[in-house]
């Protein structure tokens, strides 16, 4: 015993040297960069200053200063920071040098929107928390990082943390999904994964959080709406992914394009500097969304870009994406004494300090070189994260009869009108992606079965208002010879494989809809394919959940593969065949139709809550469907099935803040395949101050059984497990009893309670 203690005692003075001297190390780094940029500033002019809080971009054209194009702003300084330059690597790098040109050469923030890879894609966020797997997640970040600083980009507007409980916002497919606890997690590891052990490293992107915040909240599900909702539902709910990601060191947030409490988000000084700065300690740089300054005229809080650069700059705003209002306005400002000089230090300095973290000033160009550019996309191990991340962003919805997996000699027809479009695989924001790389489900397939037969069958969509509006294109003569020739098709096959759902401009920003079900065409396909009495599995690719309650019927299974990226092709065929066992668990519930919206899995109860086959009349439900969702939160199946014994708990009475509780289960694999299961705890404190949901995910495991397998997992909870946000934004437990759920998804789980005193 005295043995322990004396090694305790020594591996608690090398912690304490350990930490004091990385105190010491992080203060006199702080130090170095405080001189430098006191230094550098003293040199700088007014317009200099404004020209680091200004972000510019050669996509489009806004603001005061529109009639000068991107590269002469940037080639004079009157704007030090850009986004969007795209093209190869040389025509970027000849972009960004021009920073040389300006009388002090600070070089550029060259920021670009990389959402699921640069050159290598990876399946859409959405899809990729699917997989439950984080360090995946921080490996997708981490070569995306690799490739674009390779091409001289050193800022991604990535990760999207918005928490979102209505699938017809278009945005969903760059979020995790509608739990805080996941979707911080996710947030953390994509932040970890592009930031890497240190912004200084030249493989580094400096990440940025958006969008600050709520914006996932937008009224009816439409892009840009106003979004209101109580302090206490944003700090339980919807602020903890921002400070999640935050906290995993993000060196930079973005504000959103919704309004807080009746005041847009980027001239909320309650949101952006009360919460974000005093209350959250963030030191990094707040800018804007793309003309957000600019565009509080239309939301009514500002008379003209003058005002509304006076509100950004008070809220704490450091730098302004393209309305360039701040650099028009804030002389004038000064003048007026409406703003002081030290305000535009502030801002100024925030932006020189993210240039400094990030060694620009040392190295400006410091991952760039064509040589480096080109061995670093696309290799065979980043390739190989890929494929990992499009396997296991596969969720198997439906298997009736065990129709899957797939015999490798069986006949396919291969029907939809994705099923050979290999860009298609990616989304509205794989701007770099290479359609030619991209393994297309038809290619997939044949290296696995040469027995495929491929057949369009459909347009996109027969939607006249979308066709209208998109100026797309739909022919019903064309459409009924489609589906014509895909019946031939089917008729000579064993069975039918049809990939069906959304094109990629159907999801991403400024893509909402009010109907999220299948185009009509293609719904009239899935019939006509089920009617020739072959077996059908339905294979969607989409960016969001869709309403097929009505189609279900029409497929023998399902598999939501949303966009996988480049190994998409490889990925569907290992999970046909049964090369890989689906192991995907939806983060985002599937509603049955449009009017459950929103929905989600840790809604509170009412006081006339309503139960499944009980009392129907006076009590919360729909007349005409069910209250329980077509697919909920943490649904997913496999292969194989696994069985889960009873929860078994160390204590059923605890009293203390320092105790803490063993929950333990046996899961068994009873099926015939080897499998992985996501193995997901809740809790729920059915008496509290204030209302609490009826579950919320608290932890989870992942774990991989053979056939006839059973493994012991266990779960260690805590009273921080137990905690809060009370009535007054305290975050606290409160004594009481507790229900702990354990099993496969959100509603099928074994429950068991204790009670736990403070």
């Amino acid at each position: 015993m005295m043995k322990n203690t004396q090694f305790y005692s020594i591996c608690l003075l090398f912690t304490l040297l350990f930490c004091t001297v990385s105190a010491q190390s992080q203060n006199s780094d702080d130090k170095k960069m405080d001189a430098f940029i006191t230094a550098l500033m003293k040199k700088m002019t007014l317009e200099e200053k404004l020209g680091q809080m200004n972000l510019v971009t050669p996509v489009s054209r806004t603001g005061p200063f529109a009639t000068k194009n991107t590269f002469e702003k940037l080639k004079e300084g009157s704007a030090g920071n850009v986004y969007a330059i795209l093209g190869a690597p040389k025509s970027v790098h000849s972009r960004v040098i021009l920073a040389d040109s300006t009388r002090l050469k600070i070089p550029f923030l060259n920021g670009l929107d990389i959402i699921h890879g640069y050159k290598t894609i990876f399946p859409i966020p959405l899809g990729l928390a699917c997989s439950w797997d984080t360090t995946l997640v921080e490996q997708t970040a981490r070569v995306a990082a690799t490739e674009a600083s390779a091409a001289g980009y050193n800022w991604t507007y990535s990760p999207m943390v918005d928490i979102t409980r209505d699938p017809r916002w278009g945005r969903v497919m760059e979020g995790a999904g509608e739990d805080p606890y996941l979707g911080g997690l996710v947030g953390a590891a994509m932040v970890k994964g592009y930031q890497g052990t240190s912004l200084r490293n030249e493989t580094s992107l400096m990440a940025c959080v958006k969008h600050f915040g709520m914006y996932g909240a937008a009224e009816a599900g439409r892009d840009y709406n106003t979004t209101d909702m109580s302090r206490l539902t944003m700090y339980q709910n919807y602020l903890p992914p921002y400070k999640a990601a935050i906290d995993a060191g993000a060196g930079s947030i973005m504000t959103s394009f919704n309004e807080i409490d009746g005041i847009p988000a980027t001239g909320n000084k309650w949101l952006l500097t009360d919460l974000l700065r005093k209350q959250w300690g963030f030191k990094g740089l707040v800018v804007t969304d793309f003309n957000a300054i600019q565009e509080m005229i239309a939301h009514g809080v500002a008379e003209d870009y003058k005002q509304a650069a006076e509100m950004a700059l008070n809220a704490g705003v450091d730098m302004d994406m393209a309305s360039e209002s701040m650099r028009a306005a804030i002389p004038e400002l000064l003048k007026e004494k409406k703003i002081t000089l030290a305000q535009v230090d502030v801002a100024c300095r925030r932006v020189l300090e993210a240039k400094y973290k990030l060694g620009l000033f040392e190295n400006p160009y410091r991952n760039f070189s064509l040589e480096k550019a080109e061995k670093s996309f696309l290799t065979k191990e980043n390739i190989q994260v890929a494929k990992e991340a499009a396997l296991k962003s596969i969720v198997l919805l439906k298997n009736e009869n065990m129709t899957l997996p797939l015999k490798k000699d069986t006949k396919i027809a291969l029907i939809g009108p994705w099923a050979n479009d290999q860009a298609e695989m990616s989304s509205m924001w794989a701007f770099a992606g290479e359609t030619n790389t991209v393994v297309s489900f038809l290619d997939g397939i044949k290296k696995q079965n040469s027995n495929v037969v491929f057949s369009a069958g459909s347009f996109n969509t027969d939607n006249p208002v979308f066709i209208k509006k998109t100026r797309s294109y739909y022919n019903e003569e064309e459409q009924q010879k489609m589906e014509t020739e895909a019946l031939e098709v089917a008729k000579k096959s064993d069975v039918i494989v049809a990939v069906l759902g959304e094109s990629k401009t159907m999801s991403g920003e400024a893509k909402s809809f009010a109907d999220i079900s299948l185009p009509e065409c293609q719904r009239k396909l899935l019939k006509a394919l089920k009617a020739t009495g072959k077996p059908v599995v339905l294979v969607l690719v989409n960016g969001r959940p869709l309403t097929i309650e009505e189609d279900l019927p029409y497929a023998d299974a399902v598999l939501e593969t949303w966009r996988l990226g480049n190994e998409a092709g490889n990925a569907l065929a290992d999970v046909l065949f049964g090369n890989y066992n689906p192991s995907g668990k939806l983060t985002m519930t599937f509603p049955r139709s449009v009017g459950q919206i929103p929905i989600y899995y840790n809604h509170k109860n009412t006081g006339r809550p309503y139960t499944e086959g009980k009392k129907e009349n006076f009590v919360s439900n729909y007349l005409d469907m069910k209250n329980t969702p077509l697919y909920p939160f943490g649904f997913g199946l496999s292969y194989t099935t696994f069985t889960y014994d009873k929860i078994v708990l160390s204590d059923e009475l605890l009293t203390g803040n320092n105790k803490t509780l063993k929950a333990t289960i046996k899961i068994t694999n009873s099926g015939k395949y080897a499998g992985e299961e996501t193995v997901q705890l809740y809790l729920n404190d059915p008496v509290a101050s204030v209302t609490r949901p009826v579950k919320e995910l608290k932890m989870f495991q992942k774990v991989f059984l053979s056939p006839g397998e059973t493994k012991e997992l266990t779960f260690v909870l805590t009273p921080e497990d137990l905690k809060f946000y009370n009535s007054q934004l305290k975050w606290d437990w409160e004594s009481g009893k507790f229900n702990v759920y354990i099993g496969t998804n959100s509603e099928e789980v074994m429950q068991a309670s204790f009670v736990w005193k403070k």
